[in-house]
């Protein structure tokens, strides 16, 4: 395969050598470029051999002198330069599939692609990953590879996949060890699936692996739109306090093997089960935030940090705020913190049911545009309404819903001020 380029950057080192745009890149030194990955570390050599074919099919070879950390200066029209590898699993706990009619179609695109793993750390099962894949990944040392494990009983995530290759796949896990491949672990625990005793097999054994560098649990999300899907229950009490014992018990074996700690439950299971989280200490640097690991601890500590520092509002501020029912407690108690030290802030916090997906997601990053309009509707709040930007799409325009912020401050008359969901940017946003 080769890629055509889109254009070629100003003064760049394939600028200098003539290469135009619209040819297609062949090969960097004699490597077949196939997608970004490819180019990104053969590009790198100080010195190269392009072979590029021109719009009528000529093929010219450019050698290329550059320094080493001296990008080659080739754009592609796609960042990929193809199309991006969609998952062909059936998970019996897929959000995708229990997603309402009607929303914007990428919302519906299901990823599993190795490359965003590397580039963004997006999560993938291995059961998409080609042996050229796998292969690449050990000679190029792409690392960390974030991997969606579920459990390590061969015939119990075939079942939970929809699989019968994705027993067989948890091989590349040990190839990518014994190459040290750094990885993250990433496990959707499902009641009376792959909790329980199941749980604490997963944990123990990918905990032994030398080039593991986390392993998170999170609970699955249900929505309301599960017609046709395969039964399955919400977390209690009970099972998120047992999801929670599992991994303290094996998190201690941990800390005293390897001196750290590797296993995390999400901070969903701690607040359903009513227990306090761990330490600040506990968390090390925070290599899960994205799972939902250890969010509400550092969140506290930023803004504790922040409410030290950063200067009260000049002029009093009547403002407004919304989050999610499960991060309502946080946002009210560090608001009502706030409120306290700086006497000239009015800060109302409004927790925001999901009637869009249903109660059982009590998430802020999964509230939509039209609960915050139907719930808010009416009510004073104040001269800013305070929201995160985890509730909207990379592009900060648009909810879940394509409800849009222009949409959300015509409804409710009110100026929309997108903040950055840490707890240093909120108190700054606060004071502002």
């Amino acid at each position: 395969m080769s890629v055509k380029i889109y254009d070629v950057e100003k003064k760049s080192p394939a600028a200098k050598a003539r290469i135009k745009k619209g040819s297609t890149l062949v090969s960097i030194n004699s490597n077949e470029i196939m997608d970004v990955l490819d180019y990104r570390f053969y590009q790198k050599e100080e010195e190269l051999n392009l072979v590029v074919r021109n719009e009528k099919g000529k093929e010219k070879t450019y050698k290329i002198k550059k320094g080493e950390d001296c990008e080659l200066g080739l754009v592609f029209d796609s960042y990929l330069m193809d199309c991006q590898h969609s998952c062909k699993n059936k998970c019996i706990f897929c959000f995708i599939d229990q997603l309402p009619k009607g929303l914007r179609e990428t919302l519906y695109f299901k990823d599993d692609d190795s490359r965003l793993s590397f580039l963004f750390g997006n999560y993938i099962t291995l059961t998409n990953l080609t042996e050229h894949e796998i292969e690449r990944i050990i000679k190029m040392h792409i690392s960390p590879v974030n991997i969606s494990v579920h459990t390590v009983n061969p015939e119990l995530r075939c079942a939970m996949m929809n699989n019968r290759f994705a027993g067989e796949t948890l091989d590349i896990i040990k190839r990518f060890d014994d190459a040290g491949i750094k990885m993250n672990f990433q496990l959707v625990l499902v009641p009376g699936y792959n909790d329980g005793k199941e749980l604490e097999r997963t944990l123990t054994e990918l905990s032994r692996y030398k080039n593991v560098e986390c392993i998170a649990s999170v609970p699955v999300g249900i929505t309301k739109f599960r017609d046709g899907l395969e039964k399955i229950e919400p977390f209690t009490k009970e099972t998120a306090e047992k999801v929670i014992e599992i991994t303290d018990k094996i998190g201690e074996i941990c800390k005293k093997e390897y001196s750290n700690r590797l296993v995390y439950a999400a901070d969903e299971f701690y607040l359903l089960a009513e227990k306090p989280l761990p330490s600040f200490e506990e968390y090390g640097d925070f290599p899960q935030l994205d799972n939902g690991v250890g969010m509400w601890t550092l969140f506290e500590k930023e803004s504790e940090d922040a409410l030290n520092e950063v200067q009260p509002p000049v002029l009093p501020r009547n403002i407004s705020c919304v989050t999610g029912v499960a991060a309502y407690p946080l946002i009210k108690s560090t608001v009502d913190k706030a409120t306290l030290k700086w006497h000239n802030l009015n800060c109302k916090v409004f927790p925001v049911k999901n009637n869009f997906f249903g109660e059982k997601i009590t998430v802020a990053g999964l509230v939509t545009g039209s609960d915050i309009i139907n719930q808010l509707k009416g009510e004073n709040l104040g001269d800013t309404l305070l929201i995160p930007s985890n509730m909207l799409r990379f592009e900060r325009d648009l909810f879940l819903d394509d409800v849009s912020v222009l949409d959300l401050e015509k409804e409710l008359g009110v100026k929309v001020k997108i903040t950055e969901p840490d707890g240093y940017s909120f108190i700054e946003a606060l004071s502002e």
